[in-house]
């Protein structure tokens, strides 16, 4: 008898541990304002989220489950996440703590298997002070006090535990284009009145509607996303450049004016929480439509100089509802650089010298663009130099990109003598 309640209780506890749900891995990625932590799982969890302070943690009660990984020690750039740990509670519940270093507001959701994952459970830490929250402090609405750069926001596609397309030898298209969104960057910050900024610049992840915040907080006259396609057929390549499709505006329109939190939003400068409903949705579409119309002309800019570089996979701009090209007051482009299923391609998109030229090319399209619709404010829009003390030709040639050469026929100067108070006019470089 006392071996049968033995191999009853047996039965038993292995029946009770094989339903329990099992973390199989525990991974975090660190970001600028935010932590994500994600748990591998083998199965939908039944799970609670709740804060605790002094110290200030977050506390994951996880229903009928088991620790099956090592918690990972969080990276030394986390500036949210100070440690995890955890333990199984007699009720089968596994707590896991993660313990902060800052003020964070939390959330947590579940997302199913997809070609690189299982089930896995996600808990995102965001910073208190997140200042892209501040949309409304945008640099965009305030009046500039002098000249200002044009400000180009860099989009490097997935990121984190999102890696994107899948090449045959492996490469993952979160790194390819977070590389080229770099030289970009680079390529961009080199261009006389003109400055990038990244709406990430490390492996991390980041939702769709933050990047267009991001893109909104610095004031940006142009948001440039940059992806690799993918193909079933490894054949086929070449670069495409995408823009919003009508029937995409139309639908963020529909949720901008339905969502209370967009009220405080500014729209072209112009703030709809005091609108009513018709006005509002008659200013959004008035924005939307000169922003789809820039959006236009500047992707057939840069496809035009993509085509120097390799083959293009189609002749024309294509359209289609990508969230990340949904911002209503900032022209948006989002950037194939070609198709990483293709060996061929793979490799290339990996060599330094071929993401050198193609940010090269999407740089001389969105300049290009500028030289015709420049904003206002900006040295694109001027041209022109008041001559202050200091000066010199050679001083300001620099600053424009010009040559000293082109400054004297533009201006009929013989030698070098310029006076204080003269207005200059600056032609555009040679060949740019």
């Amino acid at each position: 008898m006392r071996g049968w309640g033995a191999a009853i209780t047996l039965m038993w506890a292995s029946t009770c541990l094989a339903g329990q749900v099992q973390v199989e891995n525990v991974r975090t990625w660190p970001a600028p304002d935010h932590t994500r932590v994600v748990f591998d799982i083998d199965r939908p969890v039944d799970h609670t989220l709740f804060m605790l302070k002094n110290p200030g943690r977050v506390v994951l009660d996880l229903r009928a489950a088991d620790l099956a990984a090592k918690l990972p020690e969080p990276e030394t750039n986390d500036r949210l996440l100070k440690r995890l740990r955890a333990g199984s509670r007699k009720d089968g519940v596994l707590r896991v703590v993660l313990d902060l270093k800052a003020d964070v507001r939390p959330k947590s959701f579940q997302l199913k298997p997809n070609s690189q994952y299982g089930h896995r459970l996600v808990i995102d830490l965001q910073a208190a002070d997140d200042p892209a929250r501040a949309a409304s402090s945008s640099p965009r609405n305030k009046a500039p006090a002098r000249m200002r750069d044009i400000i180009v926001a860099v989009d490097p596609g997935h990121g984190g535990e999102d890696p994107g397309a899948i090449g045959r030898r492996r490469t993952k298209e979160k790194d390819v284009v977070l590389a080229i969104a770099k030289r970009l960057k680079a390529r961009v910050d080199r261009e006389p009145g003109m400055r990038a900024v990244l709406t990430r610049d490390g492996d991390y992840f980041l939702g769709l509607r933050r990047r267009m915040q991001i893109a909104r907080r610095h004031g940006a006259d142009l948001f440039v996303s940059v992806h690799a396609d993918a193909f079933s057929d490894p054949r086929v390549h070449g670069s495409s450049v995408y823009i919003l499709s009508r029937n995409g505006a139309s639908s963020e329109a529909a949720r901008w004016l339905a969502e209370q939190e967009n009220a405080s939003d500014l729209i072209g400068g112009v703030s709809l929480d005091d609108k009513d409903e018709l006005l509002a949705s008659v200013l959004l579409d008035l924005s939307q439509t000169a922003t789809i119309s820039a959006s236009t002309e500047v992707a057939r800019s840069v496809l035009q100089q993509l085509r120097s570089v390799g083959k293009t996979h189609k002749k024309n701009v294509e359209r289609a509802g990508f969230m990340v090209l949904k911002s209503p007051d900032i022209p948006s482009i989002l950037v194939e650089a070609d198709f990483i299923s293709n060996p061929q391609v793979e490799r290339r998109l990996k060599s330094s010298s071929h993401q050198t030229a193609l940010a090269d090319a999407v740089v001389r399209g969105v300049r290009e663009y500028f030289k015709r619709n420049a904003p206002p404010n900006t040295l694109f829009a001027t041209r022109e130099h008041v001559i202050t003390r200091g000066d010199t030709l050679s001083a300001i040639a620099v600053r424009y990109g010009t040559s000293v050469a082109a400054l004297r026929s533009a201006n009929r100067i013989n030698g070098s003598d310029i006076r204080e108070g003269e207005v200059l006019r600056i032609p555009y470089a040679s060949g740019s």
